[in-house]
This record gives structure tokens, C-alpha cells and sequence, in this order.
């Protein structure tokens, strides 16, 4: 009687064996596509936020020198589009002289839509020690309750001009900004955030012998780092521009560069990395973002 027992307890033992190693595989291998899918997401996260935070960032800088020509170059960002949204007050901070000098831009509380179609409110508050363009200006910018469209602007702005001066009476052979935003925090309504900080130089390569800044043409080197938020999922990440972004006064994008983006504390040979492309030079808000090989289309804000 004992010995007919034991092939049924066998062929239990054996059918549960069997059936531990398979659920097993399937578990293994259903957690590697949950990894997988979770680094994708991860990582375009990461492009997709990178590029949104120097779309929205590099605006400021062009609304900063877009004020008028005595603060900057006047005419560009929000200054250079017929339907001027902010009004805009002018504060002597030192009188009678002219710098330094803090300018607010205030779209209102109930907010206004640009020529762009993008609806701001709140206000930009910028304090210049000089006119931009002079070496060694300073233009700090913060803001107070600033919404571009329903995403709200926090952190600090801050342009550096680090042009060579060739003489006092002679103005720079070039001309150079050191741009670091510092706390930058980018809020949805629903919570979601991307935070920022970037340091980057952005050097002017055409347009210096002309009064008109539609036509300057500029290039952005330099890295970033920050946070994003989406839903529960939370990712640090930090950027290199591997091809200098190309930015005009005349263009609301970036329209050219590439940005790399890879996870904070990735191992050196991840294939988790974002490639974020800019375009080849056509003024849209397109990008694409490309990871592992596989491309994803984003639209710029």
C-alpha cells in the first residue's frame, strides 16, 4: 500500500515543481517588461521636461532684453509682437540715475494672451545693474504668482554679461551671457512639477553689426539638472547639450541642438538615455526625443 502511494506523490511533487518554475519565469519575466516600461517612461519623462523647462526659461531671457533699448535690446519675447500683453512700470532704484533699475512686467491677475497664443498672468519682476549689453551687466528676474499658460514660474533668473571688453569707448568683439536659473520650479494644476536648475553660456554668433535683434542669432552651451514629477512616478535626471542649442530672437523655439539627458546616479553604460533633438534649424515646436533607440515626437510649449 506504501509503495503505490509514492509514484502519485511523486508526479504531485513534480506537477507543483513544474509549475513553481514556470509562475516564477512568467513573474521574472512580467517585472523585467515593468522595468523596462518604467525606464522609458523614466526617461521621457526626463527629455520630455528638459526641453519643456528651457523652452519656458530661455522666453524669460528674451523677455529680458526685450523691454526697450535701455535696459537691453529691446523688441524681443513678449516686446516684439504687436499685441504687447504686460503693462509694464519702471523703478529708479537709485535716482536720478538710471541703474540700477527694476522693471514689472505685470499681466494682470486675471492674466492676458499674448500674440503668441500663450495666456500669462502675474508678474515677471527683473532688476538690471546695466544695459545688457554693456560687459558685466546683471539682470536678475523673479517672479510673483507668474503663470505661463496654467504651468506656474518660480525660481530665479539671472544673465550675466561676460563679453570681453575691448576698450571703454569700443564695444565687445563678442557678446556672451552667462544664464543660470537657479530654483526653478515648473507647476501643473495637478500637482505635477518639474524642478530646475541650469547653468549655461549663450554666445551670439550673428547679428552684431546690425541695430536690428530680430536678426541675432545665438548658441546655448552648458548643463541642467532637476526633478520631475508625474503621477507617482518621480525621477532626477541631469543634462549635457552634446550639439549647441541654436536660438533666434525671431523664433519662440530652440531650432536646433541636441540635449542628453540620463538619470541621476545611472550606471555609465545605461541605455536609458534620453537624446532630445531640437531640429535642423526650422522655426516649430517640434522636437523629438529618442531612447534606446526608439523615437518619440514631442510638441515645445
Amino acid at each position: 500500500m506504501k509503495i503505490r502511494f509514492i509514484p502519485a506523490v511523486l508526479l504531485s511533487s513534480m506537477l507543483l515543481f513544474s509549475m513553481l518554475i514556470i509562475s516564477s519565469c512568467q513573474k521574472e519575466n512580467s517585472q523585467n517588461g515593468t522595468d523596462e516600461e518604467q525606464e522609458i517612461a523614466a526617461s521621457r519623462a526626463s527629455g520630455e521636461s528638459e526641453s519643456e523647462a528651457e523652452i519656458v526659461f530661455n522666453g524669460i531671457f528674451d523677455d529680458a532684453m526685450g523691454v526697450n533699448d535701455e535696459v537691453g535690446v529691446g523688441g524681443t519675447g513678449v516686446f516684439g509682437r504687436l499685441n504687447v500683453c504686460p503693462i509694464v512700470t519702471v523703478i529708479r532704484l537709485n535716482p536720478p540715475d538710471l541703474f540700477p533699475v527694476k522693471i514689472v512686467m505685470d499681466f494682470g491677475a486675471n492674466g492676458c494672451v499674448g500674440q503668441d497664443g500663450h495666456f500669462r498672468k502675474g508678474k515677471v519682476i527683473v532688476i538690471y545693474t546695466n544695459r545688457l549689453i554693456v560687459p558685466g551687466a546683471i539682470a536678475t528676474t523673479t517672479f510673483d504668482g507668474f503663470y505661463f499658460d496654467s504651468t506656474k514660474v518660480e525660481g530665479t533668473h539671472k544673465i550675466t554679461n561676460i563679453s570681453t571688453p575691448v576698450s571703454t569707448n569700443t564695444p565687445p568683439v563678442d557678446r556672451k551671457f552667462r544664464v543660470d536659473v537657479i530654483g526653478g520650479k515648473l507647476t501643473k494644476p495637478n500637482g505635477n512639477f518639474i524642478e530646475w536648475n541650469s547653468e549655461k553660456v549663450i554666445t551670439q554668433m550673428e547679428g552684431l553689426n546690425t541695430p536690428i535683434p530680430l536678426d541675432d542669432i545665438f548658441k546655448i552651451e552648458g548643463g541642467s539638472r532637476g526633478v520631475v514629477k508625474r503621477g507617482p512616478l518621480l525621477v532626477g535626471w541631469q543634462s549635457t547639450i552634446l550639439e549647441p542649442l541654436v536660438k533666434r530672437f525671431n523664433c519662440r523655439w530652440i531650432v536646433r541642438g541636441v540635449v542628453r539627458t540620463v538619470r541621476i546616479n545611472a550606471t555609465a553604460n545605461t541605455p536609458w538615455v534620453a537624446l532630445l533633438n531640437f531640429g535642423n534649424g526650422t522655426c516649430d515646436n517640434l522636437a523629438v526625443v529618442t531612447i534606446n533607440g526608439v523615437s518619440y515626437q514631442i510638441t515645445l510649449p
